[in-house]
């Protein structure tokens, strides 16, 4: 039973889509590192965009709050 075991070759899985994959790098091929490399570009902005938001946000409540107080 033994002798019927078959070995998997060392392998990586892709960051972005888990296929496994025989070689060097993060990326099972130059089309998912590009799409990995869009999605955290997407994300990074909608984050800046929260920031701006809050910072924005903040502002206001500061200018509204010192103003009533006269």
């Amino acid at each position: 039973m033994a002798d019927t075991v078959e070995r998997i070759p060392q392998h990586r899985h892709c960051v972005n889509c888990g296929k496994a994959f025989v070689g060097d790098g993060q990326f099972c091929s130059q089309t998912c590192k590009d799409t990995a490399g869009d999605e955290v570009k997407g994300k990074l902005r909608k984050l800046g965009l929260i920031w701006v938001a809050i910072v924005v946000v903040t502002i206001v409540v500061v200018v509204m709050t010192l103003g009533a107080g006269e």
